[in-house]
Formats: structure tokens, C-alpha cells, sequence
């Protein structure tokens, strides 16, 4: 059983998510097959200006009752032919053997509570070589997150992304061995999305205890 996990690293909704993210890893640890993938936003789905950004984190942080406000002060609107780079430094960074949460985290949090700038590659790639406890180099990690190579495994995750006819993030989608899939998109809490493993992993092991006493089925 695996749940992919999709995200904008610089996403304040997805910030909302990761602790729902750290207790499902935990709660099913051993069990289900744990992945984030980049879903890139549109343009039109950035605000148009620092002002709107933080307006956006005033509803999101009362929404979610958050004891704090995030910071919108790293925030400036994309420019034509322009992403902020946190994801695409965040997305390099498997190619150095970090494939876990830490770096995008670590870029996450430098914009959201501090206010970095990770919309310059060189801001996210400082934080990121922070975050990678000298097991990262900036100039190979620069080089790999301008690459044409991580550019393409984002566009294709992206349209993976739509392709489950979904539009916002965080989105989670949650697959079985017997096929069941099971999609939510713009949910940041855990409870839905537990309370579906749950079911699904019990359908699954449903499934074996019939297999263990009838065998697979009879051939047509």
C-alpha cells in the first residue's frame, strides 16, 4: 500500500499538512509506502502581491488555529518564466541521497516563519546545504536544481497531479494492492486521511485471510 503526497514546498496549506504528514509516517510506519511529489502551481493560483500573500496566512493560520501567523515577507509574485525555486532545490536534493522530508522542511520553514527569500535559488540552495549537515555542496546542488533533468521529473509529477482531476494542494493519494484508490485534495488534517488507510488496510488484509483459505481463484 503506498500514499503520494503532493505539494508546493513553498504552499501554506501544505506547511498546515506536515504535521498531519509526520503522524501518518509514524502511525504507519512498516505498513504503507510513504512519498512527496512536486505538484507545481500555476501562475494564477500565486497571489498577486506580498499583501494578498499574508492575507491568505491570516485565514489559513485562524483556520487551522494556529498560535502563530506565518510570514509572507519572503514572498514576491513569479515573474513570467519565473518559479520560485524552493522545490526545484528541494526536488534536486534527492539526487544526493535526500529523498526524505528534511530539506524540503527546512526550505518550508525558512520562508514561512523567517521569511527567507527561497524564491532565489541561491537563498533556497544556502538553506538547503544547512539543512544537509555538510553532506550537501551548494555548486552541485545549484547546478542539479537549474537542471533540465529535475525540471522534466517535476513536469511530469505535475501532470500527474491534474491528472487526478484535482487542483489543490496538499493532495494525497492513497493506493492499495487490490486496486482501491482512495483522493484528497486541499485537506490538511489527519483524520480523513487515516481513517481511509485504516479501511483500505483492512480490506487488504480481508483479502489475504480468503486467499490463506480458498486459494486464488478458479481460472475461467
Amino acid at each position: 500500500m503506498k500514499i503520494t503526497y503532493f505539494l508546493e514546498v513553498c504552499s501554506s496549506w501544505c506547511f498546515w499538512a506536515e504535521p498531519a504528514w509526520a503522524d501518518l509516517k509514524r502511525r504507519y510506519a512498516c505498513r504503507v509506502d510513504f512519498q512527496w511529489r512536486i505538484a507545481r502551481m500555476r501562475p494564477e493560483d500565486w497571489p498577486v502581491s506580498r499583501e494578498q500573500c499574508a492575507w491568505f496566512y491570516r485565514r489559513s493560520g485562524i483556520i487551522m488555529r494556529s498560535p502563530f501567523m506565518l510570514d509572507a515577507s519572503w514572498y514576491h509574485p513569479p515573474q513570467p518564466g519565473e518559479y520560485p525555486a524552493a522545490s526545484f532545490v528541494a526536488e534536486a536534493a534527492r539526487d544526493f541521497g535526500f529523498a526524505g522530508d528534511e530539506i524540503r522542511l527546512a526550505l518550508s520553514h525558512a520562508a514561512e516563519r523567517e521569511g527567507r527569500p527561497v524564491g532565489r535559488m541561491e537563498v533556497a540552495v544556502e538553506v538547503a546545504v544547512a539543512a544537509g549537515g555538510g553532506r550537501l555542496h551548494a555548486d552541485k546542488l545549484l547546478v542539479a536544481a537549474r537542471s533540465a533533468a529535475v525540471a522534466a521529473r517535476i513536469d511530469v509529477s505535475t501532470r500527474d497531479f491534474f491528472s487526478h482531476q484535482i487542483t489543490q494542494r496538499p493532495a494525497f493519494v492513497i493506493e492499495n494492492a487490490i486496486g482501491d484508490k482512495a483522493v484528497f485534495s486541499g485537506l490538511a488534517r489527519i483524520e480523513p486521511v487515516a481513517a481511509t488507510i485504516d479501511a483500505m488496510l483492512a480490506d487488504c488484509a480481508a483479502y489475504a485471510s480468503y486467499r490463506a483459505h480458498f486459494g486464488d481463484p478458479p481460472p475461467a
